[in-house]
């Protein structure tokens, strides 16, 4: 029923379309000029349907895969702010120099293979960051410090003309090598 109905439809499209078209009709064909609009919206179950579809056919194939393989370690941004600012000066300001810190790291880094993953296409929508806090400039610069020592690349965003630094960013990098460094700090609420 569904290949009659259909039957204009897109070919390449056809396989994938023919198994969500009964659950989300947002596929509009047109049967008068043989074309076929898809709507914002089916683009997200397209893409949806596509990774639904790749991933029980991986799992299908390969049933005895270890957990490890599988599994990928998450690519994600470090962004440190001060308490002491975030209770003195306006939440947008504070917030600014978050994002003048990644922005940076990102930035300087861009040629970084796990900066290029973060920043690909696919990716744009799922970015992992965790913005955490230290009570004031001394622990941020401490904070940077041990991150140099421990090879962490990083931007130290110094805000200017004052001359201090009040947030840091690590470029991207997996959470497993990176999260040591970051456990003994709050969440920044």
């Amino acid at each position: 029923m569904i290949h009659e109905y259909y039957s204009n439809f897109p070919t390449f499209l056809y396989p994938m379309a023919s198994s969500i078209m009964p659950h989300f009709p947002l596929l509009k064909p047109n049967f008068h000029t043989g074309t076929t609009k898809i709507t914002q919206k089916s683009t997200v179950f397209l893409r949806s349907a596509a990774r639904m579809d790749s991933s029980s056919s991986a799992s299908a194939n390969a049933p005895a895969e270890s957990s490890a393989a599988t599994t990928q370690d998450t690519v994600v941004q470090y962004v440190v702010l001060r308490r002491d600012l975030i209770d003195t000066w306006p939440l947008g300001s504070v917030v600014t120099q978050g994002c003048h810190a990644s922005v940076a790291a990102i930035w300087t880094h861009k040629d970084d293979p796990d900066t290029l993953s973060y920043c690909s296409p696919p990716n744009l929508d799922s970015m992992h960051k965790v913005t955490l806090e230290v009570k004031g400039e001394t622990q941020l610069l401490n904070l940077s410090e041990k991150l140099k020592a421990g090879g962490v690349a990083h931007k130290l965003w110094i805000e200017q003309p004052e001359n201090f630094a009040t947030c840091l960013a690590t470029k991207p990098c997996p959470k497993s090598a990176v999260s040591s460094f970051f456990k003994k700090l709050k969440l920044c609420k």
